[in-house]
């Protein structure tokens, strides 16, 4: 138990400083320190409250807990026996690292897009994922706003990870770490991507903050965490979303105002 205690708490300071720096820093350059300089890139109009915020961390926190103990029981327990993860880097090669980050991604976009669908069931949606659909608006602090029980829902993908795909320790901690950027790109509040994104294949296979936003805001469609994949072929994504996406960049670049001096 000691252990236990001593080894859950590590795990729980790590993840609580790479939250509150990897969340925390956009926050302050886009809510407070630029917010003039990225207005046409806000997403919503309306800001969200200090009330909200403070309910992302709080719950971000509850989540942080129950993360670090999954991590523990994966990394620490008998439970590791019954994984691939491996610890001699030549037994892969240093080139499986990049490999297994991205077919991480994938797992994890795959046990996303089912686990979230499920939970925007009716019978259950009110019990657990509607304390992250509080952030109707969110920021980077909504990150890891989870229910407890949508918390432990989100930690498992790590065990199934584990179980069916070779990964080193710096995979699953750059895993972990690329995850959560992502994770607060989509909910910065922001449209960051550049004009040519929109025009390239990525466009096509990714999310962007535009389109996890459109979830918040209109609760449904739109349940891919990194890629678009899953909602097209399910027919899911939200029918507005690629004009939302073009009218915030239009906005941003200037587009429309261009066509009408042109056109002047």
């Amino acid at each position: 138990m000691e252990q236990f205690i001593e080894i859950s708490a590590k795990l729980f300071a790590i993840s609580a400083v790479r939250y509150f720096v990897l969340a925390g820093i956009p926050f302050f350059l886009f809510y407070k320190l630029l917010h003039s300089k990225f207005s046409k890139s806000k997403i919503q109009g309306r800001l969200a409250s200090k009330k909200d915020f403070i309910r992302e961390v709080f719950y971000s926190m509850l989540s942080t807990v129950i993360m670090s103990v999954i991590a523990f029981a994966v990394l620490f327990t008998p439970l590791k026996g019954y994984t691939l993860i491996y610890t001699d880097i030549n037994s892969f090669g240093l080139w499986y690292i990049g490999v297994s980050v991205f077919l991480a991604l994938v797992i994890h976009d795959t046990y996303f897009y089912w686990m979230h669908r499920l939970l925007h069931h009716p019978k259950i949606f009110r019990y657990t994922h509607l304390v992250h659909h509080k952030s109707v608006n969110p920021s980077p602090w909504a990150s890891y706003s989870f229910h407890f029980f949508e918390a432990i829902t989100e930690g498992l993908v790590l065990v199934v990870i584990a179980m069916v795909l070779p990964m080193h320790p710096i995979s699953i901690t750059s895993f972990v770490i690329v995850a959560f950027m992502i994770n607060v790109y989509g909910h910065l509040g922001y449209e960051i991507m550049p004009k040519w994104f929109r025009h390239s294949w990525l466009f096509e296979v990714s999310n962007s903050s535009v389109y996890h936003n459109l979830h918040h805001s209109k609760f449904k469609g739109n349940y891919g965490l990194y890629f678009r994949v899953w909602d097209r072929m399910m027919k899911t994504e939200h029918p507005d979303y690629v004009k939302e996406y073009d009218r915030i960049q239009a906005r941003r670049f200037g587009i429309q105002e261009e066509k009408e001096r042109i056109a002047a």
